[in-house]
């Protein structure tokens, strides 16, 4: 089970940095500052992606505390 939870973590930081560097890079292009673009919006999408990651995780995991609690009751 811990597992599935680390791939889906992983999946969400790969999926946010992708966009974040596709951005940076936009951005980067517009302005003709790619260099300092490019990880600012690796950076932003990294930091993103472990925030959507972590509040799903969070929330399963309080789902599962609170079945076992009201398993251990009955």
């Amino acid at each position: 089970m811990d597992k599935k939870k680390t791939d889906s973590s992983s999946n969400k930081m790969v999926l946010g940095m992708c966009l974040g560097l596709a951005l940076g890079t936009a951005v980067g292009s517009a302005t003709g500052n790619i260099g300092l673009w490019l990880p600012v919006g690796v950076s932003a999408g990294l930091c993103l992606g472990l925030a959507l990651g972590g509040s799903k995780e969070d929330a399963e995991s309080e789902q599962d505390s609170s079945e076992e609690e009201n398993s251990e009751k009955s």
